[in-house]
C-alpha cells in the first residue's frame, strides 16, 4: 500500500468567464517522495537565479525566464514519481446545467472534480488530495466532495481518501507545477496555440510538452493512462 498526495488545480472554471474551455489538473506523488520533488525544484528555482520562494505561475510565463520553464517541464517528465492527470471541458457553451445538473453550476463542478480524481485513487492505496485554496471550492464543498468520492469506492470510514485540504499555491512546489502544466494545456484548447498575438515563450512550453504527449493533450487518452492522462469531456446540450 502506497500512500500518495494529489495537488489539484484548475483554469477557466467560471460559467461566464468567456472562456471556451475549462481544464482541472492533478498531480500525483507518493507522500515519500514529496519532499525530495519540493527541495529538487527549489534547486532549479536557485540554478536560474530565483528565490526559492518564488511562485511558479503560468500567468507569469515570460521570455526572459524561458529556459527555467522548460527545465521544469522536463523534470517532470523525466520523475517517474510525478504523474498528471486533466479533464477539459471542451465547451463550456454547451452547459445544459437545466437539462443535467438541476439548474446548478455548481454540481456540474462537483462532477468534474469527481472524473478528475475518481481516476486517480485506488482502492488498494491511500491519498490526501490538496486544493488551492483560491479556488471556489470552499470548506463546505470540500466536505461534500470528499464524502462523495468516498462514498463512490465504499470508503465509509475514509481509510482510503484521508483527507481533502485547501492549500496555498505559493507552499507547495508541486501544486505550481500542477498549475503550469494545466495552463499550457488549457492554453492550447482554448485556441491560443499558434496564434500570432500568443506568448512565445507559452508555445515555446507547449512545444516541450508535446514532444513526449502531443496526441495526449490534443486527442485524450484512454482511462488509466500513467504520466500524462487527459480526459477529454465533450458536452452535449
Amino acid at each position: 500500500m502506497t500512500a500518495y498526495n494529489i495537488y489539484c488545480d484548475e483554469s477557466c472554471h467560471l460559467e461566464h468567464d468567456g472562456a471556451k474551455a475549462m481544464v482541472m489538473g492533478a498531480i500525483s506523488c507518493p507522500q515519500i517522495d514529496k519532499e525530495r520533488v519540493y527541495t529538487e525544484i527549489r534547486e532549479i528555482k536557485k540554478k536560474y537565479g530565483l528565490s526559492t520562494w518564488a511562485e511558479i505561475k503560468w500567468t507569469r510565463v515570460s521570455a526572459s525566464k524561458l529556459p527555467f520553464y522548460i527545465e521544469l517541464i522536463r523534470y517532470f517528465i523525466n520523475e517517474p514519481c510525478l504523474s498528471f492527470r486533466a479533464v477539459v471541458v471542451k465547451d463550456k457553451s454547451n452547459l445544459n446545467h437545466g437539462k443535467y445538473n438541476n439548474g446548478s453550476h455548481e454540481i456540474w463542478y462537483f462532477k468534474t472534480y469527481f472524473y478528475l480524481l475518481d481516476a486517480m485513487i485506488s482502492y488498494n492505496d491511500t491519498y490526501r488530495v490538496f486544493i488551492d485554496i483560491k479556488d471556489t471550492c470552499g470548506g463546505p464543498k470540500i466536505k461534500k466532495l470528499h464524502e462523495v468520492l468516498c462514498n463512490n469506492i465504499y470508503d465509509f470510514k475514509q481509510d482510503v481518501i484521508k483527507g481533502i485540504y485547501q492549500i496555498k499555491s505559493n507552499e507547495s512546489e508541486i501544486l505550481q507545477l500542477t498549475d503550469l502544466i494545466m495552463g499550457a494545456i488549457s492554453f492550447y484548447h482554448n485556441d491560443h496555440y499558434g496564434i500570432k498575438e500568443s506568448s512565445n515563450a507559452k508555445i515555446a512550453i507547449l512545444d516541450e510538452l508535446f514532444k513526449d504527449y502531443k496526441s495526449s493533450i490534443i486527442n485524450g487518452t484512454s482511462r488509466g493512462t500513467k504520466k500524462m492522462d487527459i480526459f477529454l469531456w465533450r458536452l452535449e446540450r
